[in-house]
């Protein structure tokens, strides 16, 4: 039965006036000078929660007399981010030491994890969730949840109230898993395919198909996800991929006929477009072409790779070995450590120089938007600034403290202002948040 749907009531015409910023192309393949579309004066139209008309700001005012304008003066008007790899129940356990990924799960995550059963702590977690990323201008997020459809059902009633477009999924897993956190192959696809039916297509939610990772996964389990996921096509699928070495080691050693970790999901049909692998840091160049081949997306967590001392991603090697390959950004709280989409752009920058690479600025962003949007399916609705697009914003400041504003002042071109953005910048930065038009987040009073 699928769940009721209350939407706010759409909103009329209106412009939102300062510097915009979208992308025409992707920088990874025409470069950056190509892909970014900035203006210093421009002016966005939003009505009944998408974007209408962007450009400069002088053409959509004449086009539009007596329309109502936003003016966010010098702040740049853009997309919201888009985190493609994020556990709503693991806030409380953000900053827990550990001594690694399986020791991290047992003594924090899954304990965390066992009190999602309990509705209103699933309810307070997933509100308080939401509004952490509107206060960082993210705007869509892929979401792990726990064993429990409770707590998929109150992500959804919460993300549903606010008409935020989100995707989730129940977590499945009944090998080397708590007993209170175990279910089966059968019961991972009875209750999945009940949240399908209830949630995914209602309003602007998507349903994950939601594996943890074959350490904690039968193959029957596997067997019956990949024939949940054949029935239900758009859907998206998400997982773990070879976070750590010793992971590696435990999964080949649970699935000993395979000859490498991406295999075991590509057997039981796991993986092609739709599907989200976390992390993949240790991967081999067969599995980086596996995974261009098949249209899957790699979420590249690298604050949480850094924090657990998992690795860091080879972002270059990563191409290098399937030039075609989908690279998008996450947060992957709670063992990444900030809603902060800054601060995984900067992370991600430090992990690329490690290797000897730097990333640009424009890079970073669109794999923090257009990267987020194209793993999701959800590209022709989401991730960029252009007429046609659901109107889900932010406005950045660019200049939200003193060292930012002292760097500026020796700014040479707009991907100066980028990087230091990504360098320095932290949720201040984000004045106002929109979701499909509607303020959801705003820090200050601006003009009207």
């Amino acid at each position: 039965m699928k769940a009721e749907l209350t939407m706010k009531e759409d909103q009329g015409r209106f412009i939102l006036r300062g510097q915009t910023f979208a992308f025409a192309g992707n920088p990874f393949e025409i470069g950056a000078q190509e892909a970014v579309d900035h203006r210093q004066d421009g002016a966005v139209v939003v009505e009944s929660g998408r974007i209408i008309a962007v450009g400069a700001a002088t053409d959509i005012l004449e086009q539009n007399m007596g329309v109502p304008i936003v003016n966010y003066g010098d702040a740049l008007i853009m997309a919201g981010f888009i985190d493609v790899h994020t556990h709503y129940p693991q806030l409380d356990i953000i900053a827990s030491n550990s001594q690694g990924l399986v020791d991290w799960l047992q003594k924090h995550t899954f304990p965390c994890e066992a009190q999602f059963d309990d509705q209103t702590i699933a309810e307070n977690s997933a509100e308080f969730f939401l509004e952490q990323c509107f206060l960082n201008g993210v705007t869509t997020a892929s979401v792990y949840c726990t064993v429990h459809p409770q707590s998929v059902m109150s992500f959804f009633e919460a993300a549903t109230r606010r008409n935020v477009c989100m995707a989730a999924g129940k977590v499945c897993m009944d090998s080397n898993t708590p007993s209170n956190l175990a279910d089966t192959a059968q019961t991972a696809y009875d209750q999945s395919k009940a949240l399908i039916d209830c949630w995914h297509g209602v309003g602007r939610n998507h349903y994950a198909i939601t594996p943890r990772f074959a350490l904690t996964s039968s193959p029957a389990q596997l067997e019956a996800l990949g024939s949940l996921w054949r029935e239900h096509p758009t859907v998206l699928m998400q997982t773990h991929l070879s976070e750590t070495k010793d992971e590696i080691a435990r999964v080949l050693q649970q699935h000993p006929t395979y000859d490498s970790y991406y295999q075991i999901y590509q057997s039981f049909g796991l993986t092609g477009a739709g599907a989200i692998f976390g992390h993949c840091i240790h991967l081999s160049d067969d599995e980086r072409l596996a995974i261009a081949g098949s249209g899957a997306a790699i979420a590249h967590c690298p604050t949480s790779n850094a924090f657990m001392g998992s690795g860091l991603f080879d972002l270059e090697a990563t191409r290098r070995a399937a030039p075609d390959i989908l690279v998008s950004l996450a947060s992957d709280v709670g063992a990444g450590v900030s809603f902060s989409m800054f601060a995984t752009m900067r992370a991600a920058y430090e992990a690329a120089r490690f290797h000897g690479v730097v990333l640009h600025p424009a890079e970073a962003f669109w794999m923090a938007t257009c990267g987020g949007s194209k793993a999701m399916r959800l590209d022709d609705r989401l991730g960029n600034l252009t007429a046609g697009m659901d109107a889900d914003l932010m406005v950045l400041d660019l200049k939200s403290n003193p060292l930012i504003a002292r760097r500026l002042a020796r700014a040479e071109n707009f991907f100066d202002v980028l990087f230091a953005q990504i360098i320095m910048a932290d949720e201040r930065a984000v004045k106002a948040t929109y979701v499909a038009g509607n303020i959801v987040h705003q820090r200050a009073q601006v003009s009207a």
